[in-house]
C-alpha cells in the first residue's frame, strides 16, 4: 500500500484560507461599520440622482422628438467583498475614506441606447449639465478594446443634497448599444466565467464583436433613411 505524500507544515488547505480571507473581509466591514454604510448609502443616492437625470432626457426627447433613445437604464452598487478585493489588489487599507478617495466604481449606471448616435447625444446632454463635473472618458467604441468590447465609460461627479449639506460623489456611467451590451454578458459568461485562456475562442469572441458593430451601423443607417423619407 503506497503512503500518502504528507503536505508540508507550511502548506494549507485552500478551503481554510478561503474561509480565513471570508472572515477577514467581515471583519473589515464590521471594523468600519456605520462609517462604511453611510457611504455607501451616499453611493446609492447618486445613482438615483444620475438615473433620474437620464430619465428626464429620454422624457423630453420622447415629447420633442417622438422618439426615445435610451432603451434601458440598469445601476450597481459594488458589493463589499468586490470593494475589499479591489483595496487589497491596489494595497490600500480598508476604510470609508480610503473607498471614496480611491474608488471611481463603487456606483455604477449603464444606459442602454437604441442607436450608437444616441449614446453620443444622450452623453453630451448629460455632460452639458452645470452640476455634473466629468472626471474621466474612455471611448470603447471609437477605439475597441482588444477583444472587441465596446462602450463608452464616464466617470462623473454628481452632487447629492443632504440635510445639512451638498456632497459630491463619483460614479460610473456606462453608455451602449443593445447590441454591444448582449455581446459584452454574453462574452463574460462564455469567457470569463470559465477562466480559459484560448486564442481561438478569442478570435471568435472578436469576429462576433465586429458583426455587431456592423449591425448597429447598418440599423442606424435604415433608420435615418426612414426618417429622410
Amino acid at each position: 500500500m503506497e503512503k500518502q505524500e504528507k503536505k508540508p507544515a507550511t502548506m494549507l488547505d485552500e478551503g481554510f484560507i478561503e474561509q480565513l480571507l471570508q472572515n477577514e473581509k467581515m471583519e473589515r466591514i464590521l471594523e468600519e461599520g456605520e462609517a462604511f454604510q453611510t457611504l455607501m448609502a451616499y453611493y446609492r443616492c447618486a445613482i438615483m440622482e444620475v438615473e433620474t437625470k437620464f430619465n428626464v432626457l429620454n422624457t423630453e426627447f420622447s415629447l420633442r422628438y417622438d422618439r426615445n433613445p435610451i432603451e434601458t437604464i440598469k445601476t450597481r452598487l459594488k458589493s463589499p467583498e468586490s470593494i475589499i478585493e479591489k483595496l487589497h489588489r491596489k494595497k490600500i487599507p480598508f476604510s470609508a475614506e480610503m473607498i471614496e478617495e480611491n474608488l471611481s466604481d463603487i456606483a455604477g449606471v449603464r444606459v442602454i441606447c437604441a442607436f450608437p448616435e444616441d449614446i453620443y447625444l444622450i452623453s453630451d446632454c448629460f455632460l452639458a449639465q452645470d452640476d455634473i463635473r466629468l472626471i474621466e472618458k474612455k471611448d470603447y467604441i471609437k477605439n475597441p478594446k482588444e477583444n472587441g468590447y465596446r462602450s463608452l465609460h464616464l466617470i462623473v461627479e454628481v452632487p447629492i443634497f443632504l440635510h445639512d449639506e451638498k456632497r459630491s460623489m463619483k460614479v460610473e456611467v456606462q453608455l451602449r448599444t443593445i447590441a454591444m451590451d448582449f455581446w459584452a454578458s454574453l462574452e463574460h459568461r462564455i469567457y470569463y466565467k470559465k477562466g480559459q485562456d484560448n486564442k481561438r475562442l478569442r478570435n471568435e469572441l472578436r469576429e462576433c464583436a465586429e458583426v455587431s458593430a456592423a449591425l448597429d451601423l447598418r440599423m442606424q443607417d435604415i433608420r435615418a433613411e426612414l426618417e429622410t423619407e
